[in-house]
């Protein structure tokens, strides 16, 4: 093999390489036979070169190359020559040259192909996944390792460059709650005992803060035992940062700092910072949710006040029982079909809104929907929402939450479908004050929104306990083009707080201490103020790939049922494996 190991890379070679001997090592991408002179294209994952057989070659190499096939993986030798000028092809990094082939060596051989490389993002997900490494080989898939690689790369360029440290936290750990299930790891040892793989360093790294490391980061293997649902990976990476010292202002301006130092070496786009800041609140009164796109120009409206004099009683019903009216306002809506306005008034009732009100504004009058109730006061109705000839407003009347939510859905759906968005252009923004809890109406208990480490702002914790739904958290997600890109929050760093907390949360003291005791027990040894926050680096690349699955960004993903169709995993063990383990496979009754 030595001898015919490559000297050049299929996308290395120029007209300033013409007349050496060079050897390509690669994959027969495509194979043509024109009137005795046959073409290869020789394809690796720097480029593509044509490679010539030309038609006074040696009869047995015309004969092997007849017999090569897509992607027969083969070496080449032979001497670099320039194409003629009307036949230069600008398109390929390689196209003012060719191979004139002297020998080629069959490396190894190929099946019948599932389906063609410069096809694969066109066949099934499914297959793709099981021939995974056939899927990898096209320049769409090599494309998107490559950007993944860069990003990794120029996120440590950044935070070293910035005092960080990065630091390795165990994959085997103690299993603790934090909103999913833990996959949990016997220990062989200990029979009946078990390690968890962790849902993400927390813990960890806010011991780091105690042992005085200051700044820290990690590109961080997570993992979380969830039902399959969504755009989600039961194992995944994120871009774990935590800091001492600081304050939510301190760890904007280093994220800031990093997106912009990535979008500017990775895709050559000039990010503006700092992003803009929006509260929980605001953004879910003005955009129906808590990851808005601001791309989108349209935006709710509040019409609550006004919709408890108006004469439609559904409207007057919500306003009036605490709930509220969002409206939201759609220039040039009076062209929406009905069609298009009940598949929005479906997306609607997606997120628990019973059904979506509407009316168009002709010129002649309101018409559709709910016009009646407000032909008399239409000019009042319009001059309040900012309505304008030729215009629609949809309307959902429910509790605050759902009302918001609801018609973010459809603004959400309606500005995909009616704007056009381009996907290079990048809105950044900062969400804060999210509140602290949740209610858990199904356990009848508080929950943390975030998780149970987040500080509170500083004016609610003194009455922490008497209204923990008015409770504000030291809590902040970094939003792109309506995806949550990070999540993270100043952490309790006092441990009588942080019992306090655990006990809202329904731990008892002993359970408190069985869980965390290791991290109370820290926090008696002088804990420094810390914050840290944690970018998904799957999600950021997919956004930066221009996909909406982050599938496409992942080497090897799981599929949505959770499952690796190539290696067929989860698999069973042998017997005598379970046996070592003390523990007894129970299959579920059909």
């Amino acid at each position: 093999m030595k001898e015919m190991q490559r000297t050049h890379t299929c996308g290395a070679l120029t007209g300033a390489d013409a007349g050496k001997k060079v050897i390509l090592n690669g994959w027969v991408h495509r194979n043509r036979d024109h009137g005795g002179i046959q073409f290869i294209n020789l394809r690796d994952r720097y480029g593509i070169t044509q490679v010539v057989v030309d038609e006074d070659a040696p009869e047995t190499l015309k004969a092997l190359t007849k017999t090569l096939k897509f992607e027969y993986c083969v070496a080449v030798s032979g001497t670099v020559r320039k194409r003629p000028d009307s036949m230069v092809n600008a398109d390929m990094t390689t196209g003012a040259i060719e191979l004139a082939a002297e020998t080629i060596t069959v490396l190894s051989e190929c099946e019948t192909l599932p389906f063609m490389i410069d096809e694969a993002s066109e066949a099934k997900e499914e297959l793709r996944m099981k021939y995974r490494y056939l899927d990898l080989r096209s320049f769409s898939m090599q494309r998107k390792m490559r950007l993944r690689q860069d990003v990794t790369f120029r996120t440590r360029e950044y935070l070293v460059s910035r005092g960080f440290y990065e630091i390795e936290t165990p994959t085997l750990i103690k299993s603790t709650p934090e909103g999913a299930r833990d996959f949990l790891v016997p220990a062989r040892l200990y029979p009946g005992k078990f390690f968890a793989l962790p849902q993400s360093p927390q813990l960890y790294k806010q011991i780091l803060m105690v042992s005085g490391m200051d700044k820290y980061f990690q590109i961080a293997r997570c993992y979380r035992d969830e039902d399959a649902r969504g755009d989600r990976q039961l194992e995944f990476t994120q871009i774990d940062i935590e800091m001492s010292f600081v304050s939510q202002d301190d760890i904007f301006g280093v994220v800031e700092g990093m997106m912009a130092h990535i979008f500017t070496h990775t895709l050559g786009i000039k990010v503006p910072i700092p992003f803009e800041r929006l509260t929980y609140h605001e953004t879910m009164n003005r955009y129906g949710s808590d990851k808005p796109d601001l791309r989108i120009s349209l935006e709710l409206k509040d019409f609550t006040e006004s919709a408890k004099t108006c004469g439609f009683g559904v409207f007057k019903t919500a306003a009036e029982g605490g709930g509220a009216v969002k409206a939201l306002v759609v220039p040039g809506g009076s062209s929406l079909t009905r069609k298009q306005i009940d598949d929005y008034e479906a997306a609607a009732k997606l997120y628990g809104a019973k059904g979506l009100a509407w009316f168009k504004n002709a010129e002649s009058g309101l018409e559709g929907g709910i016009a009646k109730f407000f032909q008399d006061t239409r000019e009042e109705v319009c001059r309040e929402l900012g309505v304008s000839a030729g215009d629609a407003v949809l309307f959902v009347a429910d509790s605050w939450k759902t009302a918001c939510t609801a018609l973010g859905a459809v603004r959400s759906k309606m500005g995909r479908e009616l704007q056009t968005l381009n996907p290079q252009e990048f809105k950044f923004c900062w969400i804060v004050d999210f509140p602290l809890f949740e209610w858990n109406e199904d356990e009848k208990k508080w929950d943390p929104a975030h998780h149970m480490f987040t500080m509170p702002q500083e004016q609610f914790i003194a009455t922490l306990e008497q209204n923990p739904g008015e409770v504000k958290g030291e809590v902040y997600d970094l939003v792109c083009n309506g995806y949550e890109l990070a999540s993270g929050s100043i952490r309790i760093h006092q441990a009588p707080l942080q019992e306090r907390i655990f006990t809202m949360l329904g731990f008892s003291k002993e359970e408190a201490r069985r869980r965390f005791g290791f991290l109370l027990e820290a926090f008696k040894y002088g804990p420094p103020p810390h914050g840290g926050i944690a970018p998904g680096l799957d999600r950021l690349v997919m956004l930066m790939a221009e996909e909406t699955t982050i599938r496409e960004v992942i080497a090897f993903p799981k599929s949505t049922a959770g499952v690796s169709l190539m290696d067929d995993c989860p698999s069973e063990v042998d017997e005598k494996q379970l046996k070592e383990l003390h523990i007894r496979a129970i299959k579920p009754e059909t």
